[in-house]
C-alpha cells in the first residue's frame, strides 16, 4: 500500500474511545500573560515500575480525560545508524531515513509523560521505566548509555523491575489521550526521536512508515494535527536569545527541577510544558500556527 495515502497496514488505528463528553477549551490563566515572571514550584515526577504500574497508569487514565496538552520524552540507547554526510545538508526524506533505521532498530528505554488541563494546570507526570532492552544482546550505543546512567538511569534495574512496552501500549491506548475528538496540543523538545518511539510503542512495535509522507501521516492519526517541539519555538525570530538545552532552557526562566527524578524522561516532560506554555503565551503572543507539526531533526 502506498503510505502516502495515509493506510498502513501495520499500523493499526487508534481503538474507538467510550463517549466521553468534554467542554469546550478554556484560554489559560492570565498568568501566562503577565509582565513579571511567575514563581515556578517543584513538580512532582511519579516513577513507574512494574509493581506500581496499574495503580500509576490508573491514575493516568483518570487525569488523561482533562489533558488539553500532553508533553513526551523518550530515553533510547543511542544511535546506532548515522548519514553518511553532515546532517545540515541532508534533505527531509534523508533525515528521516536516519531516525526510521534506528528507530526501527533500537527499543526505547524510558518514557516520559506529563499533562496539564486547559487551564494550563499541572495534572501529573509519569516516567515509565521499560524492561525490553538488553545491554548484553540488544544494539545500542555504549556512549549514549554512559550519558544516561550519568543522568541517573540504571539499564540493569530496568532489565529486572520495569515493565514491558506492550503494558505500556495497551494502558496507552485505553487512556483517551489518543482519541481523536479531543483537541490536544502534543508537546516535545527535539522532538523527531521522541515521536517516533512514542509511534512505535503504541503501534505495538510496528517500522516506521516508508518515508516522510506516511510518518507524517501516521502521527496525524494518532497524535491530532496540534504537535509542537519547543526546540523550535526557542529558535523563532520573536524570542528572545534562549540557551541551548531543554534543561538549560528552564532554568533561563526560572522553572524549577522537578521532584523525585529531576533529570530522566518525565522531567523532560515536564519542562517541556513549563517552555511551551510560557513561550506560547509570552514571548509568541499565543499564536504558535507557524511551529505547528515541526519537529526539530526532521524539518
Amino acid at each position: 500500500m502506498n503510505p502516502t495515502a495515509g493506510m498502513f497496514p501495520r499500523f493499526p488505528p487508534p481503538p474507538p474511545m467510550p463517549f466521553y463528553y468534554t467542554s469546550p477549551m478554556q484560554p489559560p490563566p492570565f498568568y501566562f500573560h503577565a509582565a513579571v515572571p511567575v514563581p515556578s514550584s517543584a513538580v512532582p515526577v511519579r516513577s513507574v515500575w512494574a509493581w506500581n504500574f496499574r495503580e500509576e497508569s490508573d491514575k493516568l487514565c483518570h487525569l488523561a480525560w482533562n489533558a488539553r496538552y500532553v508533553a513526551v520524552d523518550v530515553h533510547y540507547p543511542g544511535l546506532v545508524h548515522h548519514a553518511d554526510r553532515n546532517h545540515n545538508i541532508l534533505t527531509v526524506e534523508e533525515r528521516y531515513a536516519v531516525v526510521k533505521a534506528n528507530v526501527d532498530a533500537l527499543k526505547p528505554l524510558q518514557v516520559g509523560i506529563a499533562l496539564r488541563d486547559d487551564h494550563g494546570r499541572h495534572l501529573g507526570a509519569w516516567e515509565f521505566n521499560l524492561r525490553d532492552f538488553c545491554a548484553v544482546s540488544d544494539p545500542h550505543d555504549e556512549n549514549s548509555l554512559a550519558y544516561l546512567a550519568g543522568r541517573g538511569l540504571d539499564v540493569d534495574r530496568l532489565r529486572v523491575r520495569g515493565l514491558s512496552a506492550k503494558m505500556l501500549r495497551e494502558k496507552l491506548l485505553r487512556s483517551g489521550l489518543f482519541d481523536p475528538r479531543c483537541a490536544r496540543s502534543w508537546i516535545t523538545y527535539a522532538g523527531a526521536y521522541h515521536v517516533a518511539y512514542l509511534l512505535k510503542i503504541v503501534t505495538g512495535g510496528a517500522p516506521l512508515p516508508q518515508d516522510m509522507a506516511g510518518f507524517v501521516n501516521a502521527v496525524r492519526r494518532y497524535f491530532g494535527d496540534q504537535v509542537y517541539d519547543v526546540a523550535r519555538m526557542a529558535a523563532d525570530a520573536d524570542c528572545p536569545v534562549m540557551p541551548l538545552g531543554l534543561e538549560r532552557i528552564a532554568d533561563h526562566l526560572g522553572f524549577r527541577p522537578p521532584l523525585g527524578s529531576p533529570r530522566l524522561a518525565a522531567a523532560a516532560g515536564v519542562h517541556a510544558l513549563q517552555v511551551f506554555m510560557r513561550l506560547k503565551y509570552r514571548e509568541l503572543g499565543g499564536d504558535v500556527e507557524r511551529h505547528r507539526g515541526l519537529l526539530q531533526g526532521l524539518h
